[in-house]
């Protein structure tokens, strides 16, 4: 099959305006209004990660930890505010990337999608390996490896890596058929995921057993409350992939108009939802001293509240969540990594631009993600701790991604300048662009507070939460050390070009 291939010319003065994009249409534009919704709401896939980090951040904080949710969703929606601003400005497939070239210069940009890719790549890792959360508690028979399919244990940990290796690969064969295809998964797995949010949520407020004052405590935990900054970890790692909306620009009918509001409402429609599933899953477990939910999560209130036959069924819809999520994780990430292809940005660029005609899909690109991202799921295989510091270190790279792109755009506010320079005032429609007008200074600010305060929290190296064992100092200073390394391995990247 032949392939279109668009590269800007290497060295490039400055980035181009927003006014005249300057690609070709070669991804197809099929995403409606529900698609772009999809993208970003399967990205966030509260099911997926609210089931996989529930145990963690009770068992850091006990029941006190559901207040951390509302205050990251305070700070997400400050940056998503931003972001939807800019998605209306420049609708371009790998929006951090773009965005953050244009509000600066070519050389801010590229470090900006580099951390974003990477981030991007360890996502989808951290995502797969949550089947082994529920798959195994859905049918004994899924425990291939081994019998205890705790991801704690040796057994648990490398039946994760088969789970999550089998689920990448089919992700990337999807990221390559069709855009439509795609399309359809999506749409389906967020309608399943939505119906049975609600569900789980009417059943775990109607089987309640706690006291609502529980939430005010951080027992049985016995820590203060400086526990909540690791209790947030859960609500940090949920609220991600907004921007997914973004990603897809090229390929959304009236992006201008569509894709602002799509990433505001994924972001606002997982907010409430996973807030709700927290506290129910709270006030519904049968104990919140036998340690069983601080070890095994929702999954453990689900088949003991509820009863163990509609407790597996929702735990089926949980498993399509998390491949739905992975799913969208990656092709927010192959549209990144095609994106900066297209700029001959990255090494192969090349092959990683090319799109094949008859499909509109960027398959070199896809695997570029699906790759990578398997080699890093061997690591489940050095400890079992390892999926813990694979989770923290792709919220890194991505609240680090995001901070430095709404920091670019407050210099520009400050300076006066404006957001989309050369772009048209009006979307798709005639109406205004989407603009937070006199509060965009004020939630920029906020924005860019909270991106940086959360990206220090989530690296800093407690060796109770990245290494309770002992003995794997590096997985400790993990995020630290990915973070850095991408950092000297885009700066030894750019000089070899120069």
């Amino acid at each position: 099959m032949t392939t279109s291939t668009s590269l800007a010319p290497a060295g490039t003065a400055g980035p181009p305006s927003a006014g005249a994009l300057p690609y070709p249409q070669q991804l197809h534009r099929t995403i409606g209004r529900f698609g772009s919704f999809a993208a970003g709401f399967s990205f966030i896939s509260v099911l997926t990660t609210v089931f996989q980090l529930f145990a963690f951040g009770y068992g850091a904080a006990g029941p006190a930890f559901v207040w951390t949710w509302p205050a990251v969703l305070a700070g997400q929606l400050a940056v998503a505010a931003c972001f939807a601003e800019l998605a209306a400005r420049y609708p371009i497939s790998g929006a951090i990337y773009q965005w953050a070239t244009r509000l600066a210069n070519p050389l801010y940009g590229w470090f900006t999608g580099w951390l974003m890719v990477l981030g991007q790549v360890v996502v989808v890792t951290a995502a797969a390996l949550a089947l082994q959360v529920v798959l195994p508690a859905l049918w004994p028979g899924f425990q291939l490896v081994g019998g205890d399919p705790s991801p704690t244990t040796a057994s648990g940990a490398a039946n994760a890596v088969l789970l999550g290796t089998a689920l990448i690969a089919l992700t990337t064969l999807v990221n390559a058929v069709d855009n439509r295809v795609l399309s359809l998964v999506n749409g389906v797995g967020v309608t399943a995921e939505l119906a049975g949010i609600a569900l789980i949520l009417v059943l775990l407020f109607t089987h309640t057993e706690q006291p609502v004052g529980v939430v005010l405590h951080t027992a049985p935990t016995g820590g203060g409350a400086w526990t909540l900054l690791v209790g947030a970890f859960t609500a940090a790692y949920v609220m991600i992939g907004f921007d997914s909306a973004g990603e897809l620009s090229e390929e959304t009918v009236a992006p201008r108009r569509t894709a602002p509001r799509t990433i505001l409402t994924a972001l606002a429609a997982a907010g409430v939802s996973g807030g709700l599933l927290l506290l129910g899953g709270v006030l519904a477990a049968p104990s919140l001293t036998d340690g069983r939910l601080a070890a095994e999560g929702l999954s453990y209130v689900l088949t003991s509240s509820i009863g163990d036959g509609l407790g597996r069924v929702l735990l089926a819809d949980v498993a399509v969540a998390v491949c739905v999520g992975t799913l969208a994780m990656q092709t927010a990430g192959t549209r990144m990594v095609f994106s900066m292809a297209r700029d001959g940005a990255l090494p192969g660029a090349r092959r990683l631009a090319e799109v094949a005609p008859a499909s509109g899909m960027p398959r070199w690109a896809a695997l570029a993600v699906g790759v990578p991202a398997v080699a890093f799921l061997l690591l489940n295989l050095v400890s079992p701790a390892a999926f813990l510091a694979l989770s923290a270190t792709c919220i890194v790279l991505v609240y680090a991604a995001y901070a430095l792109v709404v920091g670019a755009m407050l210099v520009r506010r400050v300076r006066r300048l404006p957001l989309g320079e050369g772009g048209p005032d009006t979307d798709e429609t005639g109406r205004p662009l989407f603009t937070l007008g006199r509060w965009g200074l004020p939630v920029n600010v906020l924005a860019l507070l909270y991106g940086v305060a959360m990206t220090v929290n989530l690296a800093w190296p407690r060796a109770s939460v990245y290494d309770p064992d002992g003995g794997h100092w590096y997985l400790r200073w993990f995020a630290v050390l990915v973070l850095a390394g991408a950092v000297a391995a885009g700066a030894a990247y750019r000089l070899r070009r120069r």
